[in-house]
């Protein structure tokens, strides 16, 4: 049995999605940020047809808040600093087993009190053996296709904000070593203004075995230097290269520019849940996703204000394979 990640479109048990929880985070976004995460929550439960969900929220007056706006989920209930579970959520692997990795809060920008124990506490709740592993990891930072092929990017991975003690080869083995992989695709740098050093599910996901998905640059965009790079690393790489659309220039309330992205969808059992953010390039962005993803519903969402947090979709779900 491998102990690789199953892939995202492998089929799920269910998700844990963190629930936006305190007001002094969120300030005046809070409400609708709720409202954007259960939404989402809702697409991905498609009707009893997709898979469960696990809200998690990090006390009693958010437990409440999660149980009136999404009623289809489970609550769970778990102290954290804020709601980005892909990155200090438990990373499950094909032989059932939860790598929990260190978290330093994004290099140091972001320490909240339980974001470093929340990921064996979340595995633990639901009965899984917890392996830890000394050196930070954020599963942003990596996409794997299922076959021991990852991808990640430099900007990330060999910050020396996160491990400053190892070389690129030694995180490669480490990788290698504690998540069954067996090949690692290294792109360069990830999204202008992204807060996690340029996490790659904010810039490629794989779509399929060997198969990566890369935006396509559109007039005026941010990141058209880092997508085109991007896309050449890859087929030097010998991986299929899919591009999908940009949103392109996306602007925040204070007219800063903000790294949104449509590769921060999430693969659910019966959806595919795409952040839209009121671009032109909204409808195409979920049409074309949807053909990758024959059998599953294409679906666009508003996530404006979790953008005001940094992430989207993707950002805010761990999702646990089915075993």
């Amino acid at each position: 049995m491998t102990i690789a990640p199953p892939p995202e479109w492998a089929p799920h048990d269910a998700v844990w999605i963190g629930f936006p929880s305190h007001g002094e985070l969120w300030l005046d976004d809070l409400d609708q940020a709720r409202d954007e995460v259960a939404a989402f929550a809702r697409a991905i439960y498609a009707d009893g047809r997709g898979e469960r969900v696990l809200l998690v929220a990090a006390d009693g007056e958010a437990a409440d808040a999660a149980r009136a706006l999404a009623p289809f989920a489970e609550v769970v209930v778990q102290p954290f600093g804020d709601i980005w579970l892909r990155d200090t959520g438990p990373i499950v692997t094909g032989d059932g087993q939860a790598r929990d990795f260190g978290f330093n809060g994004w290099g140091g920008k972001y320490d909240l009190p339980g974001d470093d124990t929340i990921g064996a506490r979340l595995a633990e709740d639901r009965g899984l053996a917890v392996i830890t592993c000394d050196w930070v990891l954020e599963g942003g930072a990596i996409d794997g296709d299922g076959t021991g092929l990852v991808v990640t990017t430099e900007q990330c991975l060999l910050n020396p904000n996160r491990n400053p003690r190892l070389s690129q080869a030694e995180i490669e083995a480490r990788l290698l070593s504690d998540l069954g992989l067996t090949r690692v695709l290294w792109l360069g740098d990830g999204l202008l203004h992204d807060h996690t050093d340029g996490h790659v599910d904010n810039l490629a996901r794989f779509v399929g075995p060997n198969r990566l998905a890369v935006p396509e640059p559109c007039e005026n965009d941010p990141n058209w230097r880092v997508y085109q790079d991007a896309a050449a690393r890859a087929a030097a790489f010998g991986v299929e290269v899919v591009r999908l659309p940009s949103p392109g220039r996306v602007l925040g309330a204070d007219e800063e520019i903000v790294p949104a992205s449509y590769m921060n969808f999430y693969i659910g059992n019966a959806a595919v849940v795409v952040p839209v953010y009121g671009q032109a390039n909204d409808d195409a962005a979920v049409a074309t996703i949807g053909t990758l993803f024959p059998g599953r519903t294409a679906v666009g969402l508003r996530a404006d204000a979790i953008l005001t947090g940094g992430g989207s979709f993707h950002c805010i779900s761990q999702q646990l394979p089915r075993r």
